[in-house]
């Protein structure tokens, strides 16, 4: 839909359900606000109140990425859903302020809105359509900040409250698994609540209902996710190249593949690695297209012909590992990356499969 900042922003089909549903909802409120007016009118107005109300969502979710471009974090889009917006953060901050800082920009940006509009609303007449905007308008994103601040992951607040159990605790680790089992504290309420309320009034939950039932199973996926998150970056520092790498054998790329598979398992070797007549490596035999080569065509194939292409970007060095390790695999996805010792001599090959398995747990 635009660029704001050089940050691209998308809206997804999904945010069209609810602005039909704020259109409807809102209709009512709006026409006993301004009763001169039409229905028709009214829907109106309640529509370009959902359209206002996602544009002070989108500003929300671009303070958060002005704030993260600041610290030097990649941004790459902001989308706006169903129950709100995303901010595409590619990178999570170095330090728990930063996290804070980052995090605190959108309820900060959302209550500044309400202040806004509060005081702008003082000089409006409050019986007129921009008087009856601006009141929704603003009692909207107060809802939307303190709704924000509350703390529990994938909330703000629930960040914010990570980037403080990682302050006190230095383990960024532990602020994840602490702000997410309050988010699911806090989706459990989120339900609870409004059902406990209803019941003890007497009275049925109204659509009312229908939100607390969305936000709820929206934290606790994000709350879920963030757990599940957690638990892969624990194994990272397990992540070794050396360790996990594959012995090589070296082959020219005019071998059989029957041949070189017949060298690979008399050395006790995991992998292929393709060199020219001069001993310079250049491919990888890849692992899935050999499984997908029937047997007997194996002997009429060459290892050439199977081979991935070395690109400067597979090849990695062998001490890599943990974060640095898999930023690299991240840069440049392949199936496999030879791995070198700092002399240039070939120490084996790392598969992606072997690393996958070690964040499995197989």
């Amino acid at each position: 839909m635009g660029r704001p900042f050089g940050i691209p922003v998308y809206v997804s089909p999904t945010w069209f359900i609810v602005a039909a549903f704020i259109t409807y909802t809102f209709q009512q409120p709006f026409a006993l606000y301004l009763p001169e007016l039409s229905v028709p009118v009214t829907y109106l107005i309640a529509f370009a109140f959902a359209v206002l109300l996602y544009v002070s969502v989108l500003l929300h979710e671009l303070a958060h990425c002005v704030v993260a471009r600041m610290y030097g974090l990649p941004v790459r889009r902001v989308t706006l859903y169903l129950l709100g917006g995303v901010s595409e953060i590619e990178r999570e901050p170095e330090t728990p302020v930063r996290e804070f800082m980052v995090a605190f920009a959108g309820p900060l940006l959302s209550l500044g809105l309400a202040g806004i509009g509060f005081l702008a609303g003082e000089f409006v007449d409050g019986a007129s359509v921009a008087g009856v905007l601006i009141l929704q308008l603003w009692v909207a994103n107060l809802i939307v900040g303190i709704f924000n601040l509350l703390p529990g992951l994938p909330l703000d607040g629930g960040r914010m409250l990570r980037a403080g159990v990682w302050k006190l605790t230095r383990d960024p680790g532990s602020g994840t698994v602490a702000a997410a089992w309050a988010g699911r504290v806090l989706a459990v309420a989120l339900v609870a609540v409004p059902v406990g309320l209803a019941l003890v009034s007497g009275q049925a939950p109204g659509t009312m209902i229908i939100w607390s039932v969305l936000l709820s199973s929206f934290i606790w996926i994000g709350a879920t996710q963030a757990l599940r998150g957690a638990r892969v970056r624990a194994r990272i520092p397990q992540v070794s190249a050396r360790a996990l790498a594959r012995r090589a054998i070296a082959v020219t790329g005019d071998v059989p593949l029957a041949e070189a598979l017949r060298r690979a398992a008399e050395a006790h070797a995991g992998a292929v690695v393709v060199v020219d007549h001069e001993g310079r490596p250049t491919g990888i035999l890849n692992e899935v297209a050999v499984e997908a080569t029937p047997e007997n065509r194996r002997p009429w194939v060459t290892a050439g012909s199977l081979a991935r292409s070395l690109e400067p970007s597979l090849v990695l060095a062998a001490d890599l590992a943990g974060e640095p390790l898999i930023d690299a695999m991240r840069e440049s996805p392949a199936g496999e990356y030879l791995l070198v010792e700092r002399g240039g001599e070939i120490f084996g090959v790392l598969a992606t499969s072997d690393v996958n398995r070690v964040f499995s747990g197989v």
